[in-house]
C-alpha cells in the first residue's frame, strides 16, 4: 500500500511564473531557499534541497502542468519513485497550483504533505510577493 494526497495554493504571479521558477534550478532555489538543479526537459533529471529530493521530469506542459518521478533519501532503497502532479490554473491576476502526490511508500505522506507547505508552500508564497 502507498500514501497519496492533494494540496492547493494560491500564488499571486502568472502560472508561467510559477511553472518557469519551479523548473529553472537557480530560481527554485531562490523560491526554496535551498540548493536545487533541473535539466527542465521531458526526461531530464532534477535535484533539491541539496540533493535530498531527486527524479525525472516525466511530462512538461508549460505553464500549466509538470509531472515529475519524485523520491527523497528517506525512501527505503527498493521503493519505487512515487509521482508529483503539478497544475497551474490562471485564476484572476494569480495562480492556483494543484499539488497531488502518489505511490508515497506507505507511512510516509503525513510527512511529505506536510513538507510541500513548509518546504515550498510558505517559502513560495514569500518569493513571489517580492
Amino acid at each position: 500500500m502507498s500514501d497519496s494526497f492533494e494540496l492547493m495554493a494560491t500564488f499571486d504571479v502568472p502560472a508561467m511564473t510559477v511553472y518557469r521558477a519551479w523548473l529553472d534550478g537557480a530560481s527554485h532555489s531562490a523560491m526554496t531557499g535551498a540548493p536545487a538543479e533541473s535539466d527542465p526537459v521531458a526526461g531530464g533529471r532534477f535535484s533539491a534541497w541539496d540533493g535530498y529530493i531527486s527524479g525525472i521530469h516525466r511530462e512538461l506542459v508549460p505553464g500549466k502542468k509538470i509531472v515529475q518521478a519524485w523520491r527523497t533519501t528517506e525512501f527505503p532503497a527498493d521503493a519505487p519513485d512515487s509521482v508529483v502532479e503539478i497544475l497551474l490554473e490562471e485564476e484572476g491576476h494569480g495562480t492556483k497550483l494543484i499539488l497531488r502526490h502518489s505511490s508515497i511508500p506507505d507511512g510516509q505522506g503525513e510527512e511529505y504533505r506536510q513538507g510541500w507547505v513548509d518546504y515550498y508552500f510558505s517559502p513560495m508564497k514569500e518569493y513571489f510577493s517580492e
